[in-house]
């Protein structure tokens, strides 16, 4: 198994039903992608050179963690300069991006109802962002 000196991770609060966690976790990662597109691989093909999108070059871990926990993580990434994407609790009640952002912004950074956060960075750093976090399962 490779070794990568940065790790992508998402933490969904736990108390999520099954479709808001895959629907939380693929808004989130699609941040990550945008703004690092040098962890995108190359595209894929099949035997019949079939084209297919590329994706991330390394794994993404999904974590989860209580409201607390979430708002520790958010906190930590914060002050370590981190850049992440986030979900709340708003926007699963919003239909476009357009009203996704303005639901963000309405709300102060300590007081967003997060549902989710992704974060890219040096290893040891995310692993200090999602302490108390757990693996998904």
């Amino acid at each position: 198994m490779s070794s990568f000196d940065t790790k992508i991770a998402v933490l969904l609060r736990d108390d999520l039903a099954s479709w808001q966690r895959l629907n939380v976790t693929a808004f989130l990662v699609s941040g990550i992608a945008h703004v690092t597109p040098e962890l995108m691989g190359e595209p894929y093909l099949d035997a019949d050179d079939t084209e297919y999108l590329p994706m991330f070059g390394q794994p993404v871990l999904v974590f989860s963690g209580t409201a607390d926990v979430l708002t520790a993580a958010h906190t930590r990434a914060l002050g370590r300069g981190l850049r992440i994407s986030i979900f709340t609790d708003e926007l699963f009640h919003t239909g476009n991006d357009v009203d996704n952002r303005a639901a963000v912004r309405a709300v102060p950074g300590e007081k967003l109802a997060l549902a989710g956060l992704a974060v890219h960075g040096p290893k040891n750093a995310v692993d200090k962002i999602l302490k108390g976090a757990s693996l998904h399962k």
